[in-house]
């Protein structure tokens, strides 16, 4: 060997002996360790370099499912720490309602404006107490002839020492204190004085009407913070302008709380309960508190009970990433397996030659820890390769850099890996008896070929199941982006009523009414997408049981609005000029009309806080809300005072041109405001955004899913043919076709991928099933959802394993059998 020194009887013996693992050499003391470690090196290269394709298969596939499972370990991590990074997180809550409205429990996260001063001068456990709004439209700062667009909240003067959003320059206990401050994010000071140092003291004025002096500069708001604010103002200010704020029946404002050290929560919600109540006589509002880290992860709640949310997805993909793991070290521990037969001998010679099993099992797990860390560097690569694409595909900000629990992560999963992976040949082949194997007595390791045969059809059950939950995803996504939701989203684009518009707002609708490639214009209170404005206090109407309560969403509206969504009328008709001043009219939709119980509803009157209202018309359902939820109550009523932003149909096919004059005209009508717009059927596809992200990201990892196992697969096929070349030399001299030789080798293969799919099927649908109840309108799922993905894995599994059967197949019987 040229590698080994002719003068070194070390080198001599490891030359003579690495194929079996034994040094029989007396060495210093000490120098032991160093020599085993070089020497198993050495034994690993030469068993990698024996076995290429079954290293290049390992490696491809152990790298790949590394790195999937590092991809969503960032996504995963950065969801769980979500609201997390509060320094008060443990003891910082949110106060909701408990409210029982429509016969069942409904969580309100907003309560009374007053609320927050009351526990603050009550509650001797709470060491802060904050109430705060957040505005609905984003508003306008200007500093002389810049004019930046920003959000924004009100807030009570502890909420920077609630919050850890890092206030760098002011007083915490007084930033917020006076009306007249305004506290301003490090970006926004940037934007409006070029610079974010020492601008405390300086003047930006609000939507071009008030001053307001910067009393406080704060950090950038972090991604994973639910609460996204550029600058804040006084609650003072908010009381000031919204005196529906100072009075208890009216949910106003978002309440939070820090408990002093040692505090009880359930002790302190027991004393909150029935503050409401005290205060306005309603025993149907229940006060009690929420972790503040919590709505993101666990939002949805099914009569006042918490019922999941996101949290759902994290468990989705942690799972996806154990399986795409356990494939990869399927194939390994497969292919391993497979090569047991051929490494037999060589474990007959050790243990004859004095090898321990602690020696073997050492060898074998040092060879798979060694793929598993090659593995390892290989996927941090690609990691950073696809790193880019996958943080545009989740939305979020993530980076593979150091942070002490990501590297403990990392190396555990590699190790866990290493061990699963090499846990069969380490134990099972060093337990083999040495006189088994040179008496040729294989037919004891038949449960071998079991084990194989059984993780194989694990593996491909996995894949089956992931590849049916993608086509279904991807449905149901394709039904919610397709259906009928009883008005126009196509060519709608709405923006905020600010300004020299919302003076003299008739005059500014009928000016682009009459614009060319404008259909129709109107204006609305919010978005008609989603949910928010919403009412109980409809007192009376026909038939109005004393304990009815209904909770209706509300649209102020002006005229036309109906008309410009495309909004059909199922009875009566809509707002019209035609009828003088309609004020005192009202438009339910027909799940109103049929919460309230009422027949025959046009002309009949129903009371809103003392005023009534006659019943003009009944909408059909529409679809408001995302279509995880029914159709609730909702009314329109013609208040255009009342209405915050404008909706405009245009003309299909010109939308281009339609909106650089409409962008024109604004600019020179209400200038200092600049034609900030949205379409309607973006912000509709917005409240999809987290299903839209599983569907894509669930379609990347089934793929890598199914290529790992056809990886493992590939390999197990070649090995099987090599082994039977000789077997298959013979059936060609006695006359069998290749298309025979190909059907008798993939059979086996054939049936454990039929099992798989059997086996998969009916938890793809179970798992399916379950994922549909969280919509309230879903597709029906179709026999050919879960027939496709198993065909399509029988069909590349027959593929894979027709690669290495045909060519094996078409060797010539004399090279099959040349050496026998």
């Amino acid at each position: 060997m040229n590698s080994v020194n002719g003068n070194d009887p070390f080198a001599l013996s490891i030359g003579a002996t690495a194929s079996f693992g034994l040094i029989f050499v007396d060495l210093p003391r000490g120098t032991i360790p160093i020599v085993m470690v070089r020497h198993n090196l050495l034994l690993i290269y030469r068993t990698f370099k024996r076995f290429k394709t079954t290293f290049f298969i390992n490696l491809t596939g152990l790298s790949t499912g590394l790195a999937s499972a590092l991809l969503i370990y960032l996504w995963v991590s950065d969801e769980l720490r979500f609201d997390k990074f509060h320094e008060n997180d443990s003891r910082l809550f949110q106060v909701v309602e408990r409210v029982q409205v429509n016969n069942k429990t409904e969580i309100v996260p907003h309560t009374a404006g007053l609320l927050g001063e009351t526990i603050e001068e009550s509650m001797p456990e709470v060491e802060y107490v904050v109430s705060d709004r957040l505005l609905r439209e984003d508003k306008i700062l200007s500093v002389g002839d810049k004019n930046i667009k920003a959000r924004g909240l009100y807030a009570t003067k502890d909420f920077f020492n609630m919050f850890s959003y890092g206030l760098m320059q002011g007083d915490k206990d007084q930033v917020l204190a006076g009306k007249s401050g305004v506290v301003i994010s490090e970006e926004l000071a940037t934007k409006l004085f070029n610079t974010s140092e020492n601008v405390v003291g300086k003047s930006v004025e609000l939507q071009h009407e008030k001053p307001y002096m910067v009393s406080g500069v704060f950090k950038e708001t972090p991604p994973n913070s639910s609460m996204q604010f550029d600058f804040a103002l006084s609650y003072e200010e908010f009381k000031k302008i919204n005196p529906n704020a100072l009075n208890w029946r009216y949910n106003s404002a978002a309440v939070y709380v820090v408990l002093k050290e040692g505090s009880d929560v359930r002790k302190f919600n027991a004393k909150i309960a029935g503050l409401v109540n005290s205060r306005t006589g309603d025993s149907l509002r229940v006060l009690t508190t929420r972790p503040y880290s919590e709505p993101y992860l666990y939002g949805n709640y099914e009569n006042g009970v918490r019922a999941g949310g996101r949290i759902e997805y994290v468990r989705l993909f942690s799972v996806i990433a154990i399986f795409i793991l356990l494939i990869a070290c399927i194939n390994f521990m497969n292919l391993s397996t497979a090569k047991a037969s051929g490494r037999l001998k060589e474990v007959g010679v050790k243990k004859t030659l004095g090898a321990g099993r602690k020696t073997l099992i050492h060898q074998y797990f040092s060879e798979s820890m060694a793929m598993a860390f090659l593995s390892l560097v290989v996927a941090i690569l690609l990691v950073e390769l696809f790193l880019p694409r996958f943080t545009e595909l989740t939305g979020k900000n993530l980076s593979l850099g150091f942070d002490l629990n990501l590297v403990l992560s990392v190396l555990g999963i590699t190790l866990i890996t290493g061990l699963i992976a090499g846990s069969y040949p380490a134990l099972y082949l060093s337990g083999v008896s040495p006189a088994t194997v040179m008496k040729g007595k294989v037919n004891r390791f038949v449960g071998e070929v079991w084990a194989r045969k059984g993780l194989v059809i694990f593996q491909f059950t996995l894949s089956i199941i992931l590849a049916v939950g993608v086509l279904v995803v991807y449905k149901q996504i394709a039904f919610v982006q397709t259906k009928n939701l009883g008005y126009e989203k196509d060519n709608i684009l709405y923006f905020d009523i600010e300004g020299r518009v919302a003076q003299d707002l008739e005059t500014f609708l009928s000016e682009i009414r009459s614009m060319p490639g404008i259909v129709n214009a109107s204006s609305i209170g919010q978005n008609i997408v989603g949910s928010g404005l919403n009412t109980f206090s409809i007192d009376n109407w026909e038939g109005k049981k004393a304990d009815d309560r209904i909770v209706f969403e509300m649209r102020p509206v002006s005229y036309d609005m109906i008309e410009t969504l495309g909004i059909q009328m199922a009875a009566g008709r809509s707002y019209s000029r035609d009828f003088g001043s309609e004020d005192s009219k009202i438009i339910f939709n027909q799940a109103a009309i049929e919460a309230m119980g009422l027949e025959d509803p046009i002309g009949k009157m129903i009371t809103i806080q003392g005023s009534s209202l006659e019943i003009i018309g009944v909408t059909k359902n529409f679809h408001f809300a995302s279509l995880h939820e029914e159709v609730n109550p909702l009314f329109f009523v013609l208040r255009p005072s009342w209405t915050r932003k404008i909706m405009v149909k245009l003309e299909a096919g010109r939308e281009k041109e339609i909106i650089d004059r409409l962008q024109n005209f604004y600019q020179a009508y209400n200038p200092g405001f600049p034609f900030a717009y949205q379409f309607l059927d973006e912000a509709y596809q917005a409240q999809y955004a987290a299903e839209q992200r599983v569907s894509i990201l669930s379609r990347y990892f089934a793929g890598f899913a199914i290529l790992i196992s056809c990886l493992g697969l590939f390999g197990l096929v070649a090995f099987t043919t090599e082994r039977r070349l000789k077997e298959i030399g013979i059936r060609k001299i006695l006359g069998s076709s290749e298309l025979g030789i190909v059907r008798l080798l993939s059979g086996d293969f054939t049936k454990m991928v039929a099992v798989a799919i059997v086996v998969a099927l009916p938890a793809g649908y179970y798992i399916t099933k379950n994922w549909l109840d969280n919509f309230a309108y879903r597709i029906d799922l179709q026999w050919w959802f879960f027939a496709g993905p198993g065909l399509l894995a029988l069909f590349i599994a027959w593929f894979t394993v027709a690669l290495q059967t045909l060519k094996a197949a078409r060797i010539s019987p004399t090279q099959s059998l040349k050496n026998e």
